[in-house]
């Protein structure tokens, strides 16, 4: 059996699977619980030894988060051909919807064609774009869940923009304000070092 033709051709079922189970994962108690207190031996010693605040740590691996992420997106994601493929689709489009309007039928059945080809390319970037999503949830998801073990023991507060003082266990419409915070500085980083890396959007 060819691994990589059967990885290739089913990557996307599998990475749907994979973040299926990750999602079970969370709603099991002791499953989550295990993983976070695993890591905690990890990054306690942030906390304990350190003295990091825990909005200031938040901040650091959701930069860690960022910059993985990014590298492995780099190197596993042809930018070159999916902007390639963008455009070709974009031309495509605007020459078939030219084609319906005019009723030119001969160029509508030239066009419908030639739709299948650039359907397919579509669909092989689809699949490469969704590759690197398991390696990235590998690393984030015990992040993710050392955080709520972390933050389940502890009240700690932060001070949003517009917000004001709020608790990192507190809802702000409906998600807790430490995954609001994480969000919002995985983005934010995530963004720069995009830049730098001179890696293209998905």
């Amino acid at each position: 059996m060819n691994f990589k033709k059967v990885w290739n051709e089913y990557s996307i079922w599998f990475t749907i699977a994979f973040m299926f189970l990750m999602m079970w994962a969370y709603t099991v108690p002791w499953l989550r619980d295990g993983i976070g207190q695993g890591m905690d031996a990890i990054f306690a010693p942030l906390i304990t030894t350190f003295r990091i605040p825990f909005y200031i740590l938040i901040v650091i691996l959701s930069a860690f988060t960022g910059l993985y992420s990014s590298i492995i997106q780099k190197y596993t994601i042809d930018y070159e051909k999916m902007t390639e493929s963008q455009e070709k689709m974009r031309e495509f489009q605007t020459e078939y919807r030219e084609a319906t309007l005019s009723q030119d039928e001969k160029r509508i059945k030239k066009l419908e064609a030639k739709r299948d080809r650039v359907m397919r390319e579509q669909l092989e970037l689809s699949q490469q774009q969704m590759q690197p999503m398991i390696y990235i949830l590998i690393i984030s998801v015990p992040i993710f869940f050392w955080l709520w073990f972390r933050l389940s023991q502890a009240s700690t507060t932060i001070t949003f923009p517009y917000w004001g003082l709020h608790g990192l266990n507190d809802s702000i419409w409906i998600l807790p304000a430490w995954i609001l915070w994480y969000m919002l500085c995985s983005i934010t980083v995530s963004q720069v070092i995009r830049k730098a890396l001179n890696i293209g959007g998905i």
